[in-house]
């Protein structure tokens, strides 16, 4: 038994998210890509928390679904918190992600907040002057089963080991609490082999989550939870995946998770947008980390920042294995963390098999069909047989989703808030090349 998780989602309420980010809608998308639970998101804004508990029933022991329609998704109870405050003589901008039991606890972690003045009716996503040390324990101070979790932590800007403003370590951050932290979000722009190589994270859990703030975004990063006995008839609840989390859960673990090519993220490698000039590790170490057109520092990508970070004794402990449907799947070779696969969204993939953009009628109808006629975007890409996908798409998206299953792709790394490019086919010039301005006009973009 197993249940695929995207618990870091956006509403509405929060600055550049689609306007359709609502509940039944969150719930349509899930069910299209396959995604069992997801993060409801945002609840420390009062408009949305109204809608939340309108429109919200507890299912599972602490889990939700809708009241209306048939919908069998459950949503856990979510929110990015942004904390801003000076620690060391630095400024640190970092975000993080909060998990609650039920709603009676998110107001009262409500009520903690604006008592430390926080306006939490600015955007769904607070700005709060609390360290994440102090965050942290007001989490735990508001419920035993609250926890938080450091978000896309390699975020050069945001993250709890970004080159920015944050840390080098969770004990520098969190001190006397650091233990209380049970696991990271790698975030878009790392993938779980990069965060092996962080000492101090060889015993905690390594969770992706998509971060969407649109619905063809949700699922990007997943991670799944499985039952250890191979039982198809258990529920899954808030706890079970709190103590999953914790890797002191009895009868669940995190099986495995979805992710991202992190060069397609914005901040894998060092350089500047404006600039147009693009860095790799190795071409800081020949060229140094000063732009060349503008003779400034350029921003530091994320692969340069795990280099600087990471115990060299815990590199290359990576195998990479194929299963029966053509999968490339990379495991650890301690056992002491789940393997991961790398994906491409299906959406993506139909766009440049068909020669089209990921917002066209006929990629949109064919995204659909197809999740109809397989079960969802989750079970085209990693389990339905290429054959009977021949039959029913096409040879061409067929060999789309091979080539996808393999890695047998091009990627150019994205660096300083650009997105990187994924090409399927190395002839052609990729359809989704403008993606991100194109995600702008419709306001979809990450």
């Amino acid at each position: 038994m197993q249940f695929i998780t995207d618990l870091h989602l956006h509403s509405k309420y929060s600055r550049a998210v689609s306007q359709q980010m609502v509940l039944p809608f969150m719930a349509e998308w899930a069910a299209k890509k396959g995604l069992d639970i997801i993060s409801a998101s945002d609840f420390t804004h009062p408009l949305w928390l109204r809608e939340m508990k309108t429109q919200l029933t507890e299912s599972n022991e602490g889990l939700y679904k809708l009241k209306s329609g048939n919908q069998k998704t459950l949503f856990m109870l979510s929110t990015e918190i942004a904390s801003i405050y000076k620690q060391g003589e630095k400024l640190r901008r970092i975000h993080s992600l909060v998990f609650m039991p039920n709603l009676e606890t998110v107001e009262k972690f409500r009520q903690e907040l604006i008592k430390r003045g926080a306006n939490l009716m600015a955007d769904g996503r607070p700005i709060v002057g609390i360290s994440v040390h102090d965050l942290l324990e007001i989490v735990l101070n508001v419920d035993k089963k609250a926890f938080l979790i450091p978000c896309h932590v390699w975020t050069p800007h945001f993250g709890i080991y970004g080159s920015e403003s944050g840390f080098d370590s969770l004990d520098e951050a969190f001190s006397d609490l650091s233990k209380y932290i049970y696991g990271i979000e790698t975030g878009l722009s790392s993938d779980p082999q990069m965060n092996w190589e962080i000492k101090e994270l060889e015993n905690r859990s390594i969770l992706s989550f998509s971060d969407a703030h649109s619905a063809p975004k949700m699922g990007r990063e997943a991670t799944v939870f499985v039952s250890r006995d191979g039982m198809f008839n258990q529920q899954l609840s808030y706890e079970d995946i709190r103590l999953a989390i914790m890797k002191k859960s009895k009868d669940w673990r995190v099986g495995y998770t979805i992710e991202f090519y992190p060069e397609e993220g914005k901040y894998h490698f060092s350089g500047h947008r404006n600039c147009k000039v693009s860095f790799g590790p190795e071409d800081i170490k020949t060229k140094g980390n000063i732009c060349p057109v503008c003779k400034r520092r350029l921003t530091e990508g994320v692969l340069f920042r795990v280099g600087q970070l990471a115990d060299k004794a815990l590199t290359g402990q990576v195998l990479e294995k194929t299963n029966t449907n053509h999968i490339k799947w990379f495991v650890n070779m301690t056992k002491k963390h789940p393997p991961f696969v790398k994906l491409v969204p299906l959406i993506e993939i139909l766009a440049e098999s068909l020669g089209s953009t990921v917002f066209s009628e006929k990629v949109i109808a064919k995204f659909d069909s197809m999740c109809k006629n397989f079960g969802s975007e989750m079970e085209v890409l990693l389990k339905v047989p290429l054959d009977k996908i021949v039959v029913s798409d096409g040879q061409r998206v067929a060999q789309a989703i091979e080539k996808v299953r393999k890695g047998d792709m091009l990627v150019e790394p994205g660096f300083d808030g650009e997105y990187g490019k994924v090409k399927i086919w190395s002839e052609e010039k990729p359809v989704l090349q403008n993606k991100q301005s194109a995600e702008k006009q419709l306001g979809l973009e990450f």
